[in-house]
């Protein structure tokens, strides 16, 4: 169920691994899967999707038995012998194994209805027409997708306001201290960023703040992020309040941790848990050493459908079982990764491995002020903070764990630091040497 990336990446693994089964994939948009970075990244300068049988080789309409691209779930009927799917068109797909690779929707509050968002190739479509020299393009939101369309639109010539809700961009994903040091990559590139910029309404060519000031503009685009689409699973699978699917490392649907309101949590016998996998960002995926992991990663639904697939074919045995206790057993490894995100906004590219928390304390390597030109790269580190666990070497160097790396315009660390983060263990660092740019990062670590 889905035929985005993490669909198209399901049915491959099947049939890579030698899968001579029947499958089925379901659509929502009635075209091929594509690659949804893109769309925001190269709005402008790429005039199409990009296609995943050109950007990967995956064809599902030659590796599925049947592709209906546009037919979407609507209602799923897990049973003990088998699971049952109902589609939009009323037709009715009985499976041994179903993987919901459903992806996420654009939030749109109540009331917002008038707003533009980017979420499928026909939003990108739309706005691509309408973003020319000249244009007025009101932005709510300073997220990934809000802060890459106001790079790209201001680019293109188009007078670009960026309202943003907290108090720096990417605050949320981020934290307000890295945040800061984004805020004027805005004014450099020609974009007007107004912060802690409440909406109270919001029209096709205004909005309302809650101070009273109206913004008004040719376009109103929404950016304030996205959200599992599985609203039509409540009630019928265990959803977190985000609406994402919790499952084990190896993608299986897991069972409520608590009990849950009636009609809210999905009460169903572990037989019928066992047939239901999901993938990309519609799941929250136990990962060995960053915990719950929520979708959203690119990574995800890049690299999760091949362990996933790997478990429901049984070709490794008790996946989701930790790896010491796979070493013990004689079992090899699976495969980790840490979760990816990459941004090119504004003029500078970011990489963001791991999960960074408001909690953790953030050092740097290199100058995040921008040093003379506003160009300089630099390195942000998210580390553990611990109450009581200050550690120190021989030497007095600080020792930490690492849970987060951010990469910013220094294209030579992406390799060293995704080689570092794609373990099956923390990363723990002398802080010292960590944040000596002239050090390489992977001297530091302990």
């Amino acid at each position: 169920m889905g035929a985005g990336l993490a669909g198209a990446q399901t049915v491959a693994a099947l049939r890579a691994h030698g899968f001579t089964g029947r499958v089925t994939i379901l659509g929502a948009e009635g075209v091929p899967p594509y690659d949804r970075p893109p769309l925001s990244k190269e709005l402008l300068t790429r005039p199409g999707p990009a296609w995943l049988t050109e950007e990967i080789g995956v064809d599902v309409t030659v590796l599925a038995d049947e592709a209906l691209l546009d037919d979407p779930a609507v209602d799923l009927e897990p049973g003990t012998g088998s699971v049952t799917v109902t589609t939009r068109s009323g037709r009715r797909v009985t499976a041994d194994v179903a993987v919901l690779a459903l992806g996420s929707e654009p939030v749109r509050p109540p009331g917002w209805e008038a707003a533009l968002t980017l979420h499928t190739a026909d939003d990108a479509a739309h706005l691509r027409e309408r973003l020319t020299p000249g244009t007025r393009l009101v932005s709510i939101g300073a997220g990934w997708i809000g802060a890459e369309i106001a790079g790209v639109a201001s680019r293109a010539g188009c007078e670009v306001t960026v309202l943003e809700a907290a108090q720096t961009p990417l605050e949320r994903q981020l934290g307000a201290e890295v945040g800061g040091h984004l805020a004027r990559w805005y004014a450099d590139a020609g974009a007007h960023l107004l912060t802690g910029a409440q909406v109270t309404e919001v029209g096709a060519r205004s909005v309302v703040l809650a101070d009273g000031r109206t913004i008004e503009g040719d376009l109103v685009l929404a950016a304030v992020g996205a959200r599992p689409a599985t609203a039509w699973l409540k009630g019928t699978l265990p959803l977190d309040p985000r609406g994402s699917i919790r499952v084990n490392s190896a993608g299986r649907v897991a069972p409520p941790t608590v009990a849950a309101p009636s009609g809210t949590s999905g009460h169903l016998p572990l037989k019928a848990l066992r047939r239901l996998y999901a993938v990309g960002d519609c799941a929250t995926r136990d990962n060995a050493v960053f915990g719950p992991v929520p979708g959203g990663h690119w990574s995800a639904a890049l690299h999760d459908p091949e362990p996933t697939v790997r478990a429901i074919l049984g070709i490794d045995e008790m996946p989701a079982e930790p790896q010491p206790v796979r070493e013990l057993l004689g079992l090899a490894p699976v495969p980790q990764h840490a979760p990816y995100v990459f941004s090119q906004q504004l003029g500078h590219d970011i990489a963001l491995f791991g999960t960074p928390s408001p909690f953790h304390e953030v050092v740097y390597r290199g100058d995040p002020s921008g040093g003379a030109t506003g160009h300089e790269g630099w390195t942000a580190l998210y580390l553990e903070t611990v109450a009581g666990a200050h550690r120190t070497n021989a030497e007095g160097h600080r020792l930490a764990t690492v849970r987060a790396i951010l990469v910013v315009d220094a294209p030579r660390e992406v390799g060293q630091v995704r080689k570092l983060m794609n373990r099956d263990v923390a990363l723990h660092v002398d802080v010292e040497i960590a944040t000596d740019p002239g050090r390489r990062l992977r001297d530091a670590v302990v």
